[in-house]
């Protein structure tokens, strides 16, 4: 089998985008989709010689659930054990870090206090962050939501005291609400990676030699830097 054949068995790369990370992914002045993410896609779709298209969500979640269902052939997630079960991760090509917004009605000091004291922390389903901290203490004080827009809309309302989300995204939104902050310290460190379907083991090594090829030289820390990210947090593999 060629590396086309195992990479792209319709005859195009197909790249699921997760609109649910602005991190990663956003959309310029004219709609379309630009990013940490696409510029990766980009890259590898040149190295291959493949066409490329996009195929969009909304959510991580949307993207996770789709994996046996054929409809793309990469994808850009963060690492976690469930999604693993369907996902053939690459090694993780950068740090992000996971944090509570918490609102103006919470006067809890830090991320630690927020879980002893089983306040109500909203968090969007099926996203890294909500599978790990529903692994961890606390997890029974977990409202889940849809959207971020919608745990946002929560925070706003009083109805949760804090909400979990992406480090950078939730000092967006704290800048947007006077009086809301983000709690230290971290709840985690989201690795994010890329990944394909698993039963396709030719494929995922082709990819994961490319990223790791792509980390060493340093071709991943200035897209990172493209788009505004520091470059200390670019991965190296193992």
């Amino acid at each position: 089998m060629s590396q086309k054949q195992a990479l792209v068995p319709t005859g195009c790369l197909r790249a699921a985008l997760n609109h649910g990370n602005f991190v990663l992914v956003s959309r310029d002045e004219q709609h379309q989709p630009m990013g940490i993410s696409v510029d990766l896609a980009r890259a590898f779709a040149k190295a291959a010689g493949l066409d490329l298209d996009f195929v969009e969500y909304d959510r991580a979640a949307d993207v996770s659930a789709s994996a046996d269902r054929g409809a793309w052939d990469i994808c850009f997630l963060a690492v976690d054990p469930k999604r693993a079960e369907t996902l053939d991760f690459t090694q993780p090509y950068i740090r992000i870090d996971g944090r509570y917004l918490a609102g103006p009605h919470c006067d809890l000091a830090d991320a630690g206090a927020l879980v002893a004291a089983g306040a109500k922390v909203g968090s969007v389903e099926g996203s890294a962050y909500t599978l790990t901290l529903a692994r961890q203490e606390g997890a029974e004080h977990l409202v889940l939501f849809p959207t971020l827009a919608e745990s946002l809309a929560a925070l706003d309302a009083g109805k949760v005291a804090a909400i979990a989300g992406i480090g950078e995204a939730m000092a967006h939104e704290a800048a947007k609400r006077p009086g809301s902050r983000v709690l230290s310290p971290p709840f985690m460190e989201i690795r994010q990676a890329m990944a394909m379907p698993q039963g396709r083991p030719e494929a995922a090594r082709i990819l994961k030699d490319w990223l790791a090829g792509a980390a060493r030289s340093g071709l991943t820390g200035d897209i990172l830097e493209r788009h505004g990210v520091a470059r200390s947090c670019a991965l190296m593999p193992d």
